[in-house]
């Protein structure tokens, strides 16, 4: 089993902008802003720079209610996909694929107009489990894995 879940906020780098594929499939691309959580000692708090990648009905969600600046909220997946660079080298680009986008930050960035929060949210299939599907493990005893 493999998990690839990832949670960003951020403020975007530049407008999104709605582009469509020969097929007429809406897809954003766009770059957040994202602080790290740890600042050595005597040094400026870092910042990453995270492309992502919006599809549908997600990418017009994004193009219609985000601008340069605005803080945004999304979880997604990450994603590599090979290319060449110009000088004819392979490269591997890492995007964030987003599934879920939400607002955030204070009420005077956030749209005027009442709309969700979140535009698509996924099923979930997880369930929480029963008390008698765990079992105390003692010190002393061989770890079960």
């Amino acid at each position: 089993m493999s998990l690839n879940t990832v949670v960003l906020m951020g403020r975007l780098t530049a407008d999104p902008e709605l582009r469509r594929t020969p097929n007429g499939v809406s897809v954003t691309t766009f770059t957040i802003a994202v602080e790290r959580t740890y600042t050595p000692h005597g040094q400026e708090r870092q910042t990453d720079f995270i492309e992502i990648v919006a599809w549908r009905n997600t990418a017009e969600f994004v193009c219609k209610h985000f601008s340069k600046g605005k803080m945004i909220a999304l979880s997604g997946s990450i994603q590599t996909r090979p290319y060449e660079d110009k000088e004819g080298r392979k490269r591997k680009a890492f995007e964030i694929l987003a599934d879920n986008v939400s607002f955030c930050g204070d009420r005077a960035s956030a749209p005027a107009q009442p709309s969700p929060t979140v535009l698509y949210e996924p099923p979930v299939s997880f369930s929480q489990g029963a008390s008698d599907d765990f079992r105390v493990v003692d010190d002393n005893e061989d770890l079960p894995f």
